[in-house]
């Protein structure tokens, strides 16, 4: 699937600085070498780091407790306000829609999929290295929530049509949208100077092959057209061919792909995707 945006974890009143023995990343980065497709290799964490992290994950601990707390009264708030952008697709029976930056309860269902989705087992200590991984992911997501204007990245979620009513929706599927203009990559381009990057697509196993990420994708397009952006760009694992196959169906074509010295190293070869929609400022 598609990458996590490499993120800088940030301090908050609620969030501890997160000291990660392994960098996580996204898709979504310029470059780093899993920009990308959530790269985050768990099991290679040493045990003094599952050691001296473990403050650092009770502090996560403690801080999603202080969201179900506060969630309730922000979604009481959002109900005089208006709760959600408009339906952004609604097909298959999914709905897509833009994430709530200020409801709490969203954004801790949007970092739990995503880090159940990319996050790599460990034979030892996997509880623990998750309960790490998905205090990583929460804080990556709040940093870019918070850091990134409204017209240059968004988090969409996808959820039942049956919930269509209902203030705290079940979210089954998650992407990101960030407009970057990664010189390596416009070259690859016919004119723009700045794309929209997929990155972080990620869904429920219970819900998965039922044409969620299908409906992200179409999102993406949509949100592509309302900024007037010409291309969608987004990597996936060249020996993925689940997620290949996805996003050729979509429209997307591969342009390029990481040296084969990558895996000689023990990394998984990327390539580059992309798909022009026709729209443009």
């Amino acid at each position: 699937m598609a990458h996590i945006y490499q993120s800088h974890v940030i301090i908050t009143k609620r969030f501890q600085h997160l000291e990660s023995s392994r960098r996580f990343t996204t898709s979504l980065k310029p470059d780093s070498n899993r920009a990308q497709s959530l790269s985050h290799n768990g099991n290679r964490v040493s045990l003094a780091v599952v050691s001296n992290s473990q403050s650092t994950v009770e502090a996560a601990a403690t801080s999603a407790a202080a969201i179900d707390v506060e969630s309730d009264e922000k979604m009481k708030a959002s109900e005089v306000e208006g709760f959600g952008d408009e339906c952004l697709v609604n097909e298959y029976g999914w709905i897509v829609r833009r994430m709530e930056a200020k409801v709490d309860s969203e954004i801790k269902q949007v970092s739990e999929i995503q880090a159940e989705a990319f996050h790599e087992p460990s034979v030892i200590f996997n509880d623990t290295l998750f309960r790490f991984f998905k205090a990583e992911v929460l804080s990556g997501l709040l940093y870019r929530l918070r850091n990134s204007p409204p017209d240059r990245y968004a988090c969409l979620v996808a959820y039942s049509i049956t919930e269509a009513s209902n203030l705290r929706p079940q979210f089954v599927g998650v992407v990101d949208v960030t407009v970057l203009r990664d010189e390596d990559v416009l070259r690859h381009l016919e004119g723009p100077v700045e794309y929209l990057y997929v990155s972080g697509i990620a869904v429920s196993n219970s819900f998965r092959r039922r044409k969620v990420a299908t409906v992200l994708l179409k999102a993406c397009e949509m949100i592509s057209w309302r900024w007037g952006h010409e291309y969608l760009v987004l990597r996936a694992h060249e020996d993925d061919m689940g997620a290949r196959t996805l996003y050729e169906n979509a429209g997307y074509r591969t342009v390029s792909g990481d040296p084969s010295w990558v895996s000689w190293v023990g990394r998984r070869r990327r390539i580059l995707m992309f798909k022009r929609t026709g729209h443009s400022n």
